[in-house]
């Protein structure tokens, strides 16, 4: 078994370094935004990472996008900006349904101007009553004229809100769910801030007052929504695990150098018992969930549908223990690691809602459990 990085990674990671050394002066700022920063969005663009999250076909690096590509990305990127991370990812998360389903007038109008950063994504699922139990969304899409759809309702938390250039949004459509493509400048659409979160990014609600759709605004299959959401799922759930091993690098990095710096009683910190303890454990764990998420990437290359499973625990494995390991870098720092907008202090709140997001733990718990009878059986 070969438990090294392709060359091919290998470049990515590097062309990702040049980034986010471009990006770090601007982090800071950056990630205590909950609007665009026009910086971080022109060195994403002009670095062409955006390539990696659409098909070849239309302006892509990959003849179809590479889950591993985008978990190495992210990691880097993470570990420096969550803005950059999250502008990142979300172009993929956004537009994959337009890349596995979208119709060949969908892909030409869209993914191209993905790739170059022209147009930014975002995908609506999120309600103010709906999280993880997608079945319970309220928005609605109805039947309009011959060959017109309406969509009402709302959408909370939903990331890139109000910069991005269309959403793809999952819509109750009656007895089934249909995903639809809606332009940001739909008439009927309107957003809002949400509520700023410990770790601010581009957030926004939005609300659909009788948007009038053509029936070719119809991602894939009428009443097929769940299917592309599932397969988006699919491909970029393992990413989140990749930007929890940013967190989780990062913040062990300033641990050590903390740990192997400050004196007291005598000696290095390091060389303290319990310190030592917190950076051996923070050490083999990082290394664990780094092993984790890229076979559960590997094997998202090929099968992300059928392996979804091993994308769930890697998210739930490299979520929990980056958190684990930020407290513990915090605690070996001491007050060094609480002064507000610290790399420290700034790590601690990023990580917290990566637990939460594209899956939370307790949920992603029951889902790995239910598969595990087929899993030792198969």
């Amino acid at each position: 078994m070969n438990f090294q990085l392709a060359p091919v990674y290998l470049d990515l990671q590097k062309e990702a370094a040049v980034v986010a050394a471009r990006v770090e002066p601007m982090a800071v700022e950056a990630d205590g935004m909950s609007t665009l920063h026009e910086g971080v969005r022109q060195a994403l663009a002009d670095s062409h990472l955006w390539e990696l999250l659409v098909p070849k076909a239309h302006g892509g690096r990959f003849e179809a996008v590479d889950p591993l590509a985008v978990a190495v990305v992210r990691e880097v990127l993470m570990g420096v900006s969550s803005h950059a991370d999250s502008l990142f990812a979300l172009q993929g998360i956004g537009s994959y349904a337009i890349s596995v389903g979208g119709s060949p007038e969908q892909k030409a109008q869209w993914l191209p101007k993905v790739a170059l950063g022209e147009s930014l994504a975002a995908l609506g699922l999120t309600e103010p009553v709906a999280g993880s139990d997608l079945k319970s969304l309220t928005t609605t899409l109805t039947q309009g004229s011959a060959d017109t759809l309406v969509l009402n309702g709302s959408k909370a938390f939903i990331s890139n809100g109000g910069v991005a250039d269309f959403y793809s949004v999952l819509a109750k459509d009656e007895d089934g769910f249909t995903l639809v493509l809606v332009p940001a400048d739909s008439p009927g659409l309107s957003w809002t801030l949400t509520p700023e979160i410990i770790a601010p990014h581009v957030l926004a609600d939005l609300t659909f007052d009788n948007i009038v759709l053509p029936a070719s605004a119809i991602l894939g299959r009428r009443k097929a929504g769940l299917e592309l959401v599932l397969a988006t799922l699919s491909v970029f759930r393992v990413s989140v695990a990749g930007a929890c091993l940013g967190v989780a690098s990062a913040a062990l990095r300033e641990a050590s150098d903390h740990a192997h710096t400050r004196e007291q009683f005598g000696k290095p910190l390091a060389r303290h018992g319990p310190v030592a303890e917190m950076l051996a454990d923070s050490w083999t764990e990082l290394e664990a969930a780094r092993l984790l998420t890229y076979r559960a990437a590997e094997l998202a290359q090929t099968n992300p549908a059928g392996t979804l499973h091993h994308s769930s625990m890697a998210k739930l494995f490299a979520s929990e223990a980056a958190g684990r390991i930020v407290d513990r870098g915090v605690q070996i720092m001491g007050r060094w690691g609480l002064i507000r907008d610290s790399k420290m202090e700034r790590l601690y709140r990023q990580a917290r809602p990566m637990r939460i997001y594209e899956g939370a733990s307790s949920v992603l718990r029951l889902s790995i459990a239910r598969e595990l009878p087929r899993e030792m059986n198969s």
